[in-house]
Formats: C-alpha cells, structure tokens, sequence
C-alpha cells in the first residue's frame, strides 16, 4: 500500500459525493412519504364515511329528516360530509359522501361513499 499525499483529499471528496447523492435521493424519500400519507388519508376518509353513514341512518331512522345533522356530528371537523337518505317501507337507506383531501399537488380522487339501512322506529308512530 502505497501514499502518495493525497489520501485525506481523496477521503473528503468520497465525502462530499455521497452527500449529494443523498441531496438527490431526498426529493423521491419526500414523494414516497407524501404517498404513503395520502394512502392513511384515503383509509380514513372511507372509514369515517361509513361511521357517518351509520349514524345518518339511524339519527333518520329514529327522526326523519335528521340524517345530514346524524352524519355532520358523526366525522371530524376538518372533512366534508353529506348524505343523501331515502326511505323505503319500514327501512331508511342513508349514503353518505365524504370528500379525500389531497396533500399531494395534482393528486384528485373520486369521494368515498358508504350506504347504511336501519329500520325505521315503530315506536314514533
């Protein structure tokens, strides 16, 4: 093994490489993590449609007309929720359409929808 003087130059430019390879790797680390983000978002959007669903149906089935007050009360805050009942015979079938935020520019998709049917109370008659 020879030196020839040079050895910590060279030691400081393999050093300064890898420091921009990650420079340049950073952007696709940022992507992957904003995509990653999006996907919980998508799954909780659908999650919390189908709870407003569910209580959509059954704050219509126990009082008509109260099923988008049901669904409002029943997701968070920060997203918007509507829901679209429709009752038939002895049963109410609530939709509830929930919009998936978007973090990444670009990036749109469709709403999440969930249906719930509960019997209509006998018993307010």
């Amino acid at each position: 093994m020879s030196y020839d003087g040079n050895g910590s130059r060279e030691r400081s430019r393999e050093r300064g490489q890898v420091a921009i390879e990650y420079l340049g790797f950073i952007p696709i680390l940022i992507l992957v993590a904003m995509a990653g983000v999006q996907v919980g978002l998508i799954a909780y959007a659908a999650q919390q449609a189908g709870t407003a669903a569910r209580a959509g149906a059954r704050a219509a089935s126990l009082e008509p007309g109260t099923a988008q007050e049901g669904c409002e009360n029943a997701v968070s805050d920060w997203l918007s929720v509507t829901c679209e009942p429709a009752e038939g015979g002895d049963e109410v079938t609530v939709t509830a359409v929930v919009q998936i935020p978007s973090i990444v520019p670009g990036w749109e998709f469709d709403d999440a929808r969930k249906t719930a049917t509960m019997p209509l109370d006998s018993t307010t008659d």
